[in-house]
């Protein structure tokens, strides 16, 4: 693969330099040496940055790669780095630590915090336009940007697919009511015992039912690709909405939708055999890829007649506090060493996260991956506003309310109702 190098400049290199001689360090630390650091904390343990120019807070699971990437911007820049793996609730603990003056410089996490971070005031717009970051997904520009400024550096974006047991049904569907109909098909020939793996819980799956939702012309906020998401603008309850209602009422009563699927065992029913679909993302991946049987991906098929089906897509980015003690620093990293190529592709790398930028994507040479990235840039960004936590427990238990037999309209007008509700007192 085509890896390229991109050097700061003088003036960059610089700001790091006086910025680094101001940060506190140990005054018997030579300025032209770099190291770098990594532990793993739970809120209870001490995550401060020591005397290290710049702390990276990030998850267990992507640690490595983020570390190599701070490693590489340490060393051509002659600072001290220290990676912080969070093990329980990143961003609740970033943000209390921020507020009070000992979080990290620079935090990595899932693009629909940004709202939240930015009404609690915990991180700051970077130094870059969305217009900057052409060489990236449109989408996953869109996803980290908040009231039209740019809040993350995306590096990996990721979407539901449609996972196949080809074994169980070797066609590829051409809609989702082909998918069921062939699930089904196996059902009642014993080969499986559930036509399709989506889940629902008990308490319901409002993240997971989207493609339904989307694809009978619902909606949960209205978009406007100049402003963003309308928290105004409640598509639940509406006709779109009534229409996804009563499609998961019916494949409810057919048993193809059940309570008793969820995240919790969705993926390892499919790969013990038990289904002949999953509608899950590039988690569930590795864990297919082990199960011996031949599979096939395809982005989430829309209905018969229907609009396309568009589930929720994610990004990963780096974003950088607003109380960080090293800010220049930090804008520096982001903006310059974790924007390149090369940063890019090792991140790819080290995570396997379908890539955000458009370059590293052309490299990737990996039909799963590829099929997840295309189904990424056709979703739909998972609204990044406060809102949204007004939305996720009345639309799951709706929906899981519909799976057990409630009726479908009133159901998803009640949960208009509630959301409008709580968005309204939200204030």
């Amino acid at each position: 693969m085509r890896r390229l190098t991109r050097t700061l400049g003088p003036v960059a290199v610089a700001v790091l330099a006086l910025t680094a001689a101001g940060c506190g360090g140990d005054s018997g630390s030579s300025s032209s040496s770099s190291s770098s650091d990594t532990s793993s904390s739970s809120p209870s343990e001490d995550t401060g940055g020591g005397d290290a120019d710049l702390l990276v807070w990030t998850d267990s699971l992507k640690i490595d790669a983020v570390k190599q990437v701070a490693d590489s911007f340490g060393e051509a820049n002659g600072i001290t780095v220290k990676v912080q793996a969070i093990s329980e609730d990143l961003q609740g603990s970033f943000v209390t630590a921020d507020a009070a003056g000992n979080g990290p410089d620079v935090v990595v996490g899932a693009h629909d915090w940004i709202g939240n971070l930015v009404q609690n005031g915990a991180i700051d717009p970077l130094n870059l336009t969305p217009d900057e970051l052409s060489g990236y997904s449109e989408k996953a520009v869109q996803a980290t940007t908040y009231d039209g400024k740019l809040y993350g550096v995306p590096y990996g974006i990721e979407a539901l697919a449609l996972y196949r047991n080809k074994d169980v049904v070797p066609d590829e569907p051409a809609s989702m009511d082909d998918a069921i109909a062939s699930g089904e098909a196996a059902v009642k020939s014993g080969k499986v015992e559930s036509a399709l793996n989506l889940p629902v819980g008990e308490l319901g799956d409002a993240y997971h039912m989207e493609p339904i939702l989307t694809s009978f012309g619902g909606y949960i906020f209205s978009y406007d690709e100049a402003t963003g998401y309308d928290a105004q603008d409640v598509g639940i309850g509406k006709d779109g909405s009534i229409k996804a209602a009563e499609e998961i009422s019916r494949l409810a009563k057919a048993k193809v939708l059940r309570t008793s699927i969820s995240g919790d065992n969705s993926i390892a029913l499919f790969t013990s055999g038990k289904a002949a679909y999953l509608i899950s993302g590039p988690w569930a991946l590795a864990d297919v890829k082990k199960a011996g049987f031949d599979y096939g991906i395809q982005p989430v098929p829309g209905f018969a007649g229907q609009d396309p089906a568009q589930p929720f897509m994610g990004a990963q980015a780096f974003m950088v506090a607003a109380n960080g003690k090293n800010k220049d620093i930090a804008q520096e990293f982001v903006n310059n060493g974790v924007n390149s190529e090369d940063a890019m592709m090792t991140l790819f790398e080290g995570t396997q996260l379908p890539p955000a930028m458009t370059a590293v994507q052309d490299q990737v040479d990996d039909p799963d991956l590829t099929v997840f990235t295309e189904a990424a840039n056709g979703a739909a960004p998972m609204p990044a506003i406060p809102a949204m936590a007004s939305v996720w427990e009345p639309l799951g238990k709706a929906y899981s309310a519909i799976v057990s037999g409630k009726d479908p309209v009133a159901t998803i007008k009640s949960a208009g109702d509630t959301i409008n509700k709580a968005i309204a007192d939200a204030g």
